[in-house]
């Protein structure tokens, strides 16, 4: 018997190469070539079908558009992540690492839909036996809700055209196989060919297709990076397994916002959403503390209240600059900002910062307040309790304004926050009630405010 032909494909674009090499040909990237059997000619005229009926040349202007009607799944923080529930014929992805909640979370989501209209979970990771004892486990009334065992490509694609579910989740992508491929599951030919085939039923016959993607070690999605671009809703799942909390973040989303934040907390039940995030990334402090400050930072459309702490120390050797939950690159430009317009020195000491709850921020709004904890921790003098802080610190000084901050003070005046510090720009101009707002624009300036607020 002939020993089938290696074929080495990238796990970034799936261009394929005859031999290995350090660099793919496709893409650029660098040791992302994956030995693999070559693929036959046979059924290609099956893999390669349109997504959508062939349609007349028209303009643009005489598309009749329409809002997407959303199908919420009850799940209120899910539906938040969603950008407000599934979407008909919509396909959304979504990652974490193993034991996150990516299952539990989904099977819940489809019980309740279960009880007013068709629902289908395709289980290629764990049998009926498994999936039940988890459904009786969360206490879940799950009578309605269809179960199929199945890895086959095919025989799912039969069962969803026979059954018709409006909502069917496939858990997960990676454990599928098609007929139509030689390769062992998990390839990248087979996740590319199981993801489209997926997608063109799921577009054609308007059924919501969740499906689920295991994440490597570094936390992407396993993969090739054409699954991501393929589906219309990427999901991923954040938190640390220890924790009992996790957040469920949309990094693509064509039918709503992106950075979409979704706060959970996992339960004998399951996942329960939370009603106040803020107050998982806020620690409870018995008096004031150097370095902390309050940031109000913006995920989509939520304004949250995040605790940034600093520990400023003396360095007895090379001096350190470690984050969790903020940009290290960052850090290093910052400090060096303070120290060009604000005269504060950090060169000979150690700075740590860290983002209260595990939350991950990525936007420059937490500029001042990682500046300002660093300034509190150096001089161990704490900022007042009651104060928020919000706002861009550019390389000459200057502090820009942040989108939606007038979100942003209304959140914290709610929490009970009584004074904020915000980039000019961002003053409101009529006056929050309970609140002082003070207005700054240069670093050196908001180091200065500080000493009128102790």
């Amino acid at each position: 018997m002939a020993k089938p032909r290696s074929v080495y494909c990238c796990s970034e674009c799936g261009a394929t190469s005859p031999k290995w090499q350090g660099q793919c040909p496709g893409c650029g990237a660098w040791n992302t070539l994956v030995e693999g059997v070559a693929e036959t000619g046979g059924g290609a005229g099956h893999r390669f079908q349109s997504l959508a009926p062939a349609s007349r040349l028209q303009a643009l202007a005489e598309i009749e558009a329409r809002e997407a009607e959303r199908i919420p799944t009850r799940i209120s923080e899910f539906d938040r992540a969603l950008g407000g529930g599934l979407v008909a014929g919509g396909v959304v992805l979504i990652g974490g690492d193993p034991g996150i909640g990516k299952s539990t979370l989904l099977l819940q989501a489809l019980a309740g839909l279960s009880e007013h209209l068709p629902a289908l979970y395709v289980s290629g990771e764990e049998s009926g036996e498994q999936v039940a004892l988890r459904a009786r486990r969360l206490g879940l009334e799950a009578s309605r809700l269809k179960l199929l065992a199945e890895i086959n490509l095919e025989r799912i694609l039969a069962v969803l055209q026979g059954e018709r579910p409006q909502v069917a989740v496939v858990d997960s992508i990676q454990t599928l196989w098609s007929e139509q491929l030689t390769s062992a599951p998990g390839s990248v030919a087979q996740v590319r060919e199981c993801a489209a085939q997926l997608t063109r039923l799921a577009k054609q016959l308007g059924i919501t297709v969740i499906l689920v993607g295991h994440v490597t070690k570094e936390g992407a999605l396993a993969g090739p990076r054409v699954l991501e671009h393929i589906v219309d809703t990427v999901l991923y799942f954040e938190g640390d397994t220890h924790s009992s909390f996790r957040l469920i973040r949309a990094f693509k989303n064509r039918f709503g916002a992106v950075n979409e934040l979704g706060v959970f907390a996992m339960t004998e039940k399951g996942l329960k959403g939370v009603s106040n995030p803020s107050a998982l990334f806020l620690s409870q402090h018995g008096q004031e503390v150097p370095g902390t400050c309050i940031l109000v930072t913006q995920e989509g459309t939520r304004p949250l209240l995040v605790e940034i702490q600093a520990l400023v120390d003396q360095s007895h050797g090379n001096p350190r600059r470690l984050t969790v939950g903020l940009d290290a690159q960052r850090l290093a430009m910052l400090l060096a900002v303070l120290h060009r317009h604000a005269g504060v020195v950090c060169f000979d000491q150690d700075v740590f910062i860290n983002a209260v709850g595990g939350v991950k921020i990525g936007e420059p709004a937490a500029d001042l307040a990682v500046l300002l904890s660093i300034v509190s921790s150096l001089k161990s003098r704490p900022l007042p309790k009651k104060l928020v802080v919000f706002g861009e610190v550019g390389l000459a000084g200057e502090i820009r304004p942040a989108p939606r901050g007038q979100e942003r003070l209304k959140e914290a005046a709610k929490l009970g926050f009584t004074h904020a510090l915000v980039p000019e720009a961002n003053r409101p101009r009529q006056a929050i009630p309970g609140m002082t707002v003070l207005g700054v624009s240069r670093i050196e300036e908001a180091v200065e405010k500080l000493r009128s607020l102790d």
